[in-house]
């Protein structure tokens, strides 16, 4: 565990106990912390990785067949040039592709998350990114475990909250930087993310970046296989900013690094679509009450958020 005060790095193969507070301090400062022995094994990262990338060198005219047009990118692939951060004028240069939480039919959430679709051409994608999928999950409820404890709550506080919640695995192609880019265009422009924390593996290549509270940009550094935990929106407005969501880019790397592809599987840990943010009473400072942020549907305000990075 780091015993600085920069962004934690610490293994989630202990008590949690032992790092509760050495991760909410690390998400107050920077918004960010980085997981060692998270539990998902390296034997599918390598697999999901091969998939991914078997996929994205399909031909353009074949990765079209699998976006789904009004579907706001939620399921499915989503070309290069679509996505925005909110308030850029230019587009992010990168691709992707969605996976979603499957529900039964008949589900009472259903009517929140459309079916999944897979790719016909590559083998075993379906089995090895819904095995990803859970493995996601399970890690993310763990930091969720230690976030709880940072906050003085019962330890499966977040269980019922993210309970069939609508979480998405992207899995990102940043294509090597072309002639044809845009002027200013950059892989991952400014952004803070939607959702309640973000789980993201293959950050160990250069480009990740955080805005600090002093106004600096600030590379984050991964050991290899490590995960990077991010605070979105939804649990910096549940707390109160007391967990900071951190603006972050992906910049352009320079020297061999531009002339080849970036690929990572960032995982967006999500709330139920039915859960209420209601900003936590312990987050809130005696006599500033009316300053605490208005209740919202986790799915309205997903909705609210996804107009404005030009995916709604």
């Amino acid at each position: 565990m780091t015993e600085s005060n920069d962004i934690a790095v610490v293994s989630l193969d202990q008590p949690l106990e032992n790092i509760a507070d050495e991760l909410g301090r690390s998400f107050s400062e920077y918004g960010f912390a980085v997981v060692r022995d998270h539990g998902i094994p390296q034997e599918l990262i390598d697999r999901a990785e091969a998939k991914s990338k078997a996929f994205f060198d399909l031909p353009t005219e074949t990765k079209l067949k699998y976006k789904i047009e009004g579907g706001g990118g939620a399921r499915g692939y989503t070309p290069f040039g679509t996505e925005k951060a909110k308030d850029a004028e230019i587009f992010d240069l990168k691709e992707f592709w969605h996976v979603g939480r499957d529900l039964p039919e008949g589900h009472p959430l259903s009517e929140f998350m459309a079916p999944n679709i897979w790719p016909e051409e590559v083998d075993s994608f379906k089995d090895t990114f819904s095995t990803l999928y859970s493995a996601f999950e399970t890690a993310g409820l763990r930091v969720l475990e230690a976030i709880a404890l940072h906050l003085g709550l019962e330890r499966d506080y977040f269980a019922k909250t993210v309970e069939d919640g609508n979480s998405v695995m992207r899995l990102l192609r940043y294509p090597p930087l072309g002639d044809d880019a845009p002027d200013g265009a950059i892989r991952a422009a400014a952004h803070g993310d939607i959702n309640t924390i973000t789980l993201l593996l293959g950050a160990e290549e250069a480009g990740l970046e955080l805005l600090t509270k002093q106004g600096d940009w600030k590379a984050v550094e991964v050991p290899e296989g490590a995960l990077v935990i991010n605070v979105g929106d939804m649990l910096d407005r549940l707390t109160n900013s007391k967990l900071r969501s951190t603006t972050h880019r992906v910049v352009n790397p320079h020297g061999a690094a531009k002339d080849r592809s970036r690929y990572s599987m960032p995982f967006f840990l999500h709330f139920r679509p039915d859960y209420t943010i209601e900003t936590l009473e312990s987050c809130i400072e005696p006599g500033r009450e009316s300053e605490a942020p208005e209740p919202i549907s986790s799915h309205d305000f997903l909705l609210q958020r996804l107009r404005e990075i030009n995916l709604a």
